[in-house]
């Protein structure tokens, strides 16, 4: 039987105007958004700059609000969900795990934890190109202060940790074969343990926050599996930001239970490119809704 995946994109697919043709038929939803956070994130949303969305606080709830809108407006279930880092709340929200106000309170506490995370302690984080997943692997854990971050398809891996260890593991790779071992625009070392103050300050607003049994399995990045146990979701949420997000193992595993269809829901387009290399030759539909 053929099942559809809900999956949601995360920091990095928001664009100047996301969300506006949404604001008529999801007023009520949107303002509600303005009032939770205390600042009208609909108007930078809709005429801010793209500098104006690279601010943390903006560019996490952004997404957040433009993905959990598209979902809850859309009148088939998903039978699985899953998110990119962020878009794990959007797609803990859509499957019923959260409320929209808390799914947003968490991700607007998340996103200020994490900014502040960058400021005590500048890291960097470096695309890897066309190389096996063990040999980033094994690389890394030759040089302390780095790790592997993002396994968003095979053959490109997201390093992060101390900017020197990343410009060492960045040398090494290239010499182990890397086609690319390309830095990326950010001032931190997301999901790896230089985050570990943001997931002490996440986990006591985590803990004080109801989370449901969800109406279908979530596939999580912590460990790509599928949850429906709250206990367990709340764990692997707070795991998230200081271990790698693993889409690739888990695209992999709603492939294998039965996922045939994947509708992405948010900003951009970056999932679906990833799904396809992940699904390789497997015969599913992909689309997007923005």
């Amino acid at each position: 039987m053929s099942k559809t995946a809900y999956i949601f994109p995360g920091q990095g697919s928001q664009f100047p105007g996301m969300g506006q043709d949404l604001y008529p038929s999801h007023k009520e939803l949107m303002e509600r958004a303005n009032d939770i956070l205390g600042f009208r994130i609909t108007d930078i949303m809709f005429q801010g700059s793209a500098d104006d969305l690279k601010a943390t606080k903006v560019t996490q709830p952004a997404i957040f609000l433009h993905s959990v809108v598209l979902a809850l407006s859309q009148a088939q279930q998903p039978d699985m969900t899953a998110g990119h880092s962020l878009g794990e709340f959007s797609a803990l929200v859509a499957a019923g795990a959260l409320s929209f106000e808390d799914g947003l309170r968490l991700v607007s506490l998340r996103a200020q934890a994490m900014q502040k995370c960058c400021e005590k302690q500048p890291g960097a984080m470096a695309a890897v190109i066309a190389l096996p997943d063990e040999v980033i692997e094994q690389v890394c854990a030759g040089i302390p202060g780095v790790v592997p971050a993002n396994y968003n398809s095979p053959g490109q891996v997201v390093i992060s940790g101390e900017e020197a260890a990343v410009d060492a593991a960045c040398a090494a790779l290239k010499a182990a074969g890397a086609k690319r071992a390309l830095k990326l625009p950010v001032s931190g070392a997301f999901h790896s343990p230089l985050m570990e103050p943001a997931r002490e300050e996440l986990a006591r607003a985590i803990e004080a926050t109801p989370f449901q049994t969800p109406r279908c399995p979530v596939y999580q990045n912590a460990d790509a599996l599928p949850h429906t146990n709250p206990e367990e979701i709340k764990a692997n949420c707070l795991k998230q930001l200081t271990s790698p997000v693993r889409w690739t193992q888990s695209v992999k595993n709603m492939l294998a239970d039965g996922a045939t269809h994947f509708v992405e829901l948010g900003p951009g387009t970056v999932l679906q490119g990833l799904v396809k290399r992940i699904a390789g030759e497997a015969e599913i539909i992909i689309e997007g809704i923005q």
